[in-house]
């Protein structure tokens, strides 16, 4: 005589179906979530790299003019919506090591100001230079 045991059916059952959806709808929540938070620093990072090549080419263009005066320039880059002030001084005062004093040093600093995020932002670069540096 055979004896059978009914076994419990291998479907899966509906509260297995709706676990198994609740968990891979929580990581797929979770990798979208990182994949914008990975975008969003990918922007800000391309924005931060854009206004560090516009600040080193507007100090690089000052940088090279033959002869430095005391003064300031506004300009604006394209349509950017990003405006450049270059500040040009004269620095008083300023010894070498042997304590002579340097004569015609400038600072130069350009800020560039731009409208983002819902505020105002700002950075700048700054340098010396000697005012005679590229004359004969």
């Amino acid at each position: 005589m055979k004896v059978t045991v009914h076994s419990r059916s291998r479907g899966f059952l509906l509260l297995e179906m709706v676990l198994a959806l609740g968990v891979f709808g929580m990581a797929a929540t979770g990798f979208a979530v990182a994949l914008h938070r990975m975008s969003d620093a990918a922007s800000l990072t391309q924005s931060e790299l854009r206004i560090t090549r516009i600040l080193d080419s507007a100090l690089d263009e000052t940088l090279s003019l033959p002869v430095l005066e005391e003064g300031k320039t506004d300009s604006q880059v394209g349509k950017t919506g990003i405006e450049l002030l270059t500040t040009i001084t004269p620095i008083e005062d300023m010894e070498n090591e042997e304590g002579q004093i340097l004569q015609e040093m400038f600072r130069i600093e350009v800020q560039a100001r731009w409208y983002a995020n819902g505020a105002w932002q700002d950075r700048s670069v700054e340098t010396w230079r000697y005012g005679r540096m590229y004359q004969p």
